[in-house]
């Protein structure tokens, strides 16, 4: 498997405004990416980042009774983890080999907007995303430069 790389956590939350302001005022984190209605996921999602880091907060709501929504039971918080892959299906054929379980498969959410994602359980549960993110598209400099 090519370079896994630790890229954020998301954590689940009850009340989205709620939670931006305390991680904005009370940690003095910066939104990142702005809120957004997540339609795969019947949800919204917020990126923040602490001053001088690379690692990103996610911060994820879901509406009740979805398959990402079931009750919220305290001390459950944490959403999922999330890696960077260079190759989806290349990761997910060596970690199913090494008895990992896949419980969502590419495609199944996201792909309408353009996610290449899957997700996988580790031993305690947590959910983990692996993200084969799109190759940046080359920077342009205008005629003559």
């Amino acid at each position: 498997m090519k370079a896994l790389r630790f890229n954020y956590t998301g954590i689940r939350v009850r009340d989205m405004d709620k939670s931006i302001r305390f991680y904005t005022e009370v940690f003095g984190m910066t939104v990142v990416e702005h809120r957004q209605v997540t339609e795969p996921t019947s949800g919204e999602v917020v990126g923040l980042r602490s001053p001088g880091s690379e690692q990103l907060l996610e911060l994820n709501w879901y509406r009740a009774g979805t398959r990402f929504g079931p009750p919220f039971t305290n001390g459950e918080d944490l959403d999922h983890l999330g890696f960077d892959v260079d190759d989806l299906d290349e990761a997910l054929l060596e970690l199913k080999g090494k008895g990992v379980e896949v419980i969502i498969r590419p495609g199944e959410i996201g792909a309408e907007v353009g996610w290449r994602e899957a997700f996988v359980l580790d031993p305690n549960g947590i959910w983990i995303e692996l993200l084969q993110r799109k190759p940046a598209k080359p920077a342009v400099s205008p005629a003559g430069h």
